[in-house]
């Protein structure tokens, strides 16, 4: 009895862990088939010859709430405080409408654009949803903090610089900028307002304009154009002048050795056309005049330049007509010249050539062709390394002579060792060809030599060569700031002319080290460097150590 009770049991159990089982798959079976189906992505969708339906932009605060690691008070207030992006403002920077074809080059392109705007920090474009061939796309953007009040503050070469000013870089929510401040470098001190608006009326029209009293003269400028702002646009125009008037300085061994005034006019008008985006290539023509009016005088109290280096006035009045040829080919890459944020590398050939003939009977004081030129391009050597290659010419031919022409060429390579170290090395030179003595090329601690005094060495000839070590953290302070170092070697000289370092003419050379730190969530979140440079074959009258203090755009 005991027996078939225990049979009769065991069969139970079985029956029962069968009922369980069956039910579990069934309910496995169930929920996949309730599980959402991913959608397409946007390379799939153009294959399949999708068209775009509804396009949705939801603008985002600056900082996520409902993320735990955003929670907090301070965030809370900056989000109440900060006005979003309008969301036409992200609408009118759209490259695709309603009724498109699904293009991802364009959409890869309008994320480009996006990214470039100083007051958005994240951009992601994706699928919707997906019925009847045609596809609803969702622009996500979250906003940057754009108020910018407060002081700055720098120091390379040796010297100070510094100021206070208050700009907003999306002034409600309509991603105009304004700015108003006061700053002071070695060279003077200023008082400036300064207006940007990029789809001003409507369109890709944008207005500029900066009004600035400083203690030398003053500077006013104003630009109103509708440029070239994607691969596709087919037609620009534009108009620009600018007043200045202002003290410049020759200087030797990094101290001002004489001074004068300088007076300059600007402005352009011109038109361009173009067939588009044909087969991964863009060609640009544009037609335009061009001024510009240096007039030169001395300055009263201050030691004037010898009469050979005092410089001579010069007006060129140059109708002109560009050339541009274009290669659609961009890399996004991450921890380049930035820390945690996408960037894009131009690896396509990018190209201009432009002519232009200064006439006597327009007003000229001389008369001949003017003439510039540049040409980039990159390249992938191998795999996790970027060589961009870069020139640019510019001059003038008068008399069957050249005159004032400059030559320079940059390599940069990049060697991505690991997601977090980065080899970078770059080479840079110049020549000129009968230059003006206002035309010299200078080397210090403000543009590459960063053991050393500003403004340096200066010459006909450049030279300089740079090689970085660089690591990119994963630490991110309190959701805003991220933090990067390098470790560099500065190899440089400028020489020829006729105002050369009369103390340390030769070859320069420093080491150093230095922190990187990028305010994330702002709107003005340059990098900042924070460096400690030795030189290597310094003369008694420069320090041992330079610490400098500087905002770039790159790392």
């Amino acid at each position: 009895m005991g027996k078939q009770s225990n049979r009769q049991l065991h069969k139970l159990a079985a029956y029962v862990c069968c009922c369980l089982l069956t039910a579990s798959l069934h309910g496995i079976a169930h929920s996949q088939a309730l599980a959402p189906v991913p959608l397409p992505s946007f390379a799939e969708l153009e294959a399949a010859g999708a068209t775009i339906g509804e396009i949705r932009v939801l603008a985002q605060d600056i900082f996520d709430t409902a993320d735990p690691h955003e929670d907090k008070l301070l965030f809370r207030w900056a989000n109440a405080l900060h006005m979003q992006t309008r969301p036409d403002v992200i609408r009118r920077s759209l490259l695709f409408k309603p009724g498109e074809p699904v293009s991802l080059r364009l959409i890869e392109e309008t994320e480009r654009l996006l990214r470039s705007k100083r007051y958005l920090y994240d951009v992601e474009l994706r699928p919707a949803a997906v019925h009847d061939g045609v596809v609803d796309i969702e622009v996500l953007t979250r906003d940057t903090w754009s108020l910018d009040p407060g002081f700055s503050l720098g120091r390379s070469g040796g010297s100070n610089s510094g100021g206070i000013r208050l700009h907003e870089y999306n002034l409600l929510g309509t991603g105009t900028a304004i700015s108003l401040g006061h700053s002071r470098t070695v060279d003077r001190s200023s008082n400036e307002l300064q207006f940007f608006g990029e789809h001003l009326l409507g369109g890709w029209t944008s207005v500029a304009l900066s009004l600035a009293s400083n203690s030398d003269g003053r500077r006013q400028a104003v630009s109103i154009a509708r440029p070239f702002y994607a691969l596709d646009t087919r037609w620009a125009a534009g108009v620009s002048a600018s007043k200045d008037e202002r003290i410049d300085a020759f200087y030797n061994a990094g101290e001002i050795s004489s001074q004068y005034r300088h007076q300059q006019d600007l402005a352009e008008v011109f038109a361009g056309w173009s067939d588009g985006l044909q087969q991964a290539w863009v060609q640009r023509f544009v037609l335009g005049l061009n001024l510009r009016d240096d007039r030169y005088a001395q300055a009263e109290g201050l030691t004037a330049p010898a009469p050979a280096l005092f410089p001579r006035d010069e007006k060129l009045v140059t109708p002109f007509v560009r050339y541009s040829l274009i290669e659609d080919r961009f890399d996004r890459v991450l921890n380049r010249n930035l820390i945690g944020r996408p960037e894009y590398f131009a690896l396509g050939l990018v190209s201009s050539v432009q002519l232009g003939y200064a006439s006597t009977g327009l007003g000229s004081s001389l008369q001949g062709l003017v003439y510039a030129a540049s040409v980039s391009r990159g390249f992938e050597p191998a795999a996790r390394q970027t060589l961009i290659a870069s020139a640019t010419l510019s001059g003038q031919y008068v008399d069957g002579r050249v005159r004032r022409q400059q030559l320079g060429a940059q390599v940069q390579y990049y060697l991505q060792q690991s997601p977090r170290w980065l080899f970078y090395a770059a080479a840079t030179g110049a020549l000129q060809t009968n230059p003006e003595p206002v035309d010299a090329l200078l080397l210090g601690g403000d543009n590459g030599l960063r053991g050393y005094p500003l403004r340096y060495q200066s010459g006909s000839r450049s030279a300089l060569f740079t090689v970085e070590e660089r690591f990119y953290t994963d630490l991110y302070i309190w959701r805003l700031f991220r933090l990067g170092g390098a470790a560099f070697v500065d190899v440089g000289r400028a020489w020829g002319g006729v105002n050369t370092n009369s103390v340390n003419p030769g070859w320069l050379a420093d080491i150093g080290f230095g922190a990187r730190i990028v305010s994330a969530r702002a709107a003005f979140s340059n990098v900042l460097h924070l460096d400690l440079a030795f030189p290597l074959n310094a003369t008694a009258d420069i320090k041992k150590v330079q610490f400098l203090v500087k905002t770039k755009t790159s790392f």
